[in-house]
């Protein structure tokens, strides 16, 4: 790809309106936000892969300064600021800290990146909110329903823009797809969609309990969530595999795919969910997390179905982790890496393949474990937030879509557990004509945390 000869202004450049058909034509180095003027300065609450991550792709895009970072792991801190002082324009190093509460007192900011595990991400959220800034946090936003409304209407009364990490709605080449297929009418009439994913991405270990190291705070790590006995770091994979923490497989991937569709069929609240699953083949170690299950979320005039097994084969070796949208005139197959519809009629298959940014941005290259098909869409995910800030606008990816696609996927939950079908009415924030169900929307918090309520954000 080309580079431009000159940087682009961003308020002649990016236009809500077309901003997303841009994204997929131009290299996002064009943008520069807020070069004329005084850096923004910025915070990251939890250090890990993929907050530190997304941290990188606004540095490269954005004239910020990362001011100070938080976490509860104290290596993991000092990683993370060694990176972003390499990374970052004046080469400085962020403060510390080990309690986000007394960072948002003591910082003055403009932006927060959220990358902690699920449990936390409400408390950050609402309580960055509360102390003025914007909030990028990563999906899903929320391990109950309470929560995610609790979050929507803190964004709404503080006036804050909320981007959630779902960052396909920023992917160049689903972008092409749903303006090319879906938007010019080449699916006909949707009558159904599929959705999946077969990775073997469920950590299944049985590691003894052992000491808490002296750099980590494994009870602020738990914060609200119920403790568990210590059995070793659990970044990355290992806090995932427990419902303590989040929602399993469905919380982690099925969101993703979800919101897709959403997005690009224009789809709100399910009508109804319901889910069927459970631990059938990996019974061997602590994970309480489902190995296979199975969700329908009801639309009017078809059914949107989620499947993952964390064993075995996947159904279709091309598209492990994917939806399907089938319409009367073909189907349109898209994941992180491709997409193509295939019409009905046996014509010509037209194919759209990932958007690298590799010579534009070499440092990726040495970035570990980045994703390096996923970088051109933060970017351009982080480019449509700070848009939106800007321009005193709903970002793409706003909290309230984000709610629902997340709130979508914890009900699928609860359907599972209470083997029954659920209607959720969000207006009342309650569970139609059930009200044991309506009674899990909230969970216990631990201790002397407060769980958030919408009413009294």
């Amino acid at each position: 790809m080309p580079k431009q000869p000159l940087p682009i202004k961003r308020r002649n450049f990016i236009k809500a309106a077309s901003a997303s058909l841009l994204f997929t034509s131009l290299p996002s180095f064009a943008f520069q936000f807020f070069e004329n003027e005084q850096p923004k300065k910025v915070a990251l609450i939890g250090a890990g892969w993929y907050g530190t991550g997304d941290l990188l792709r606004l540095i490269q895009i954005a004239n910020v300064e990362v001011v100070s970072i938080c976490d509860v792991d104290k290596n993991q801190l000092k990683k993370a600021a060694e990176l972003v002082a390499e990374r970052q324009k004046n080469g400085k190093k962020p403060q510390l800290y080990a309690d986000y509460r007394t960072m948002l007192q003591e910082k003055k900011l403009d932006i927060v990146l959220i990358g902690t595990p699920d449990h936390w991400h409400a408390l950050t959220c609402i309580e960055a909110l509360k102390h003025g800034a914007h909030v990028y946090v990563q999906k899903p936003i929320s391990v109950d329903v309470i929560e995610g409304e609790a979050m929507v209407a803190a964004a709404r009364k503080y006036n804050k823009v909320v981007q959630v990490g779902t960052q396909r709605k920023s992917t160049p080449h689903l972008i092409d797809a749903k303006n090319k297929i879906i938007n010019n009418g080449l699916l006909g009439t949707v009558g159904h969609v599929d959705m999946c994913c077969y990775y073997h991405m469920r950590a299944n270990g049985n590691p003894p309990e052992q000491k808490v190291p002296e750099f980590f705070d494994y009870e602020m790590w738990t914060g609200p969530a119920p403790l568990r006995p210590y059995d070793g770091l659990p970044h990355k994979r290992w806090w995932r595999t427990f419902r303590e923490y989040g929602n399993g497989i469905t919380g982690d991937m099925c969101v993703h795919m979800l919101d897709t569709v959403r997005w690009m069929l224009d789809l709100g609240w399910p009508k109804r969910i319901s889910s069927h699953g459970g631990i059938f083949v990996d019974k061997d170690g602590k994970s309480n997390i489902s190995d296979t299950q199975s969700a329908v979320f009801e639309y009017e005039g078809f059914n949107c179905n989620w499947q993952h097994r964390t064993w075995g084969n996947p159904d279709d070796a091309d598209y492990p982790w994917a939806f399907k949208i089938y319409g009367e005139k073909g189907v349109l197959k898209g994941d992180v890496m491709k997409a193509e519809f295939v019409p009905a009629d046996g014509s010509e298959t037209i194919r759209f393949d990932v958007l690298y940014e590799k010579e534009e941005y070499p440092e990726d290259l040495t970035e570990k474990d980045i994703e390096l098909h996923a970088a051109p869409a933060t970017r351009r995910h982080m480019i449509n937030f700070l848009n939106a800030i800007q321009n005193n606008t709903k970002p793409v990816a706003d909290i309230e879509n984000g709610h629902i696609s997340t709130a979508s996927c914890i009900l699928a939950n609860l359907s599972m557990d209470l083997k029954r079908p659920l209607s959720y009415d969000p207006l009342s924030r309650t569970v139609v004509n059930d009200p044991e169900a309506t009674a899990l929307l909230q969970r216990a918090y631990r201790g002397d945390w407060k769980h958030p309520h919408p009413d009294t954000v």
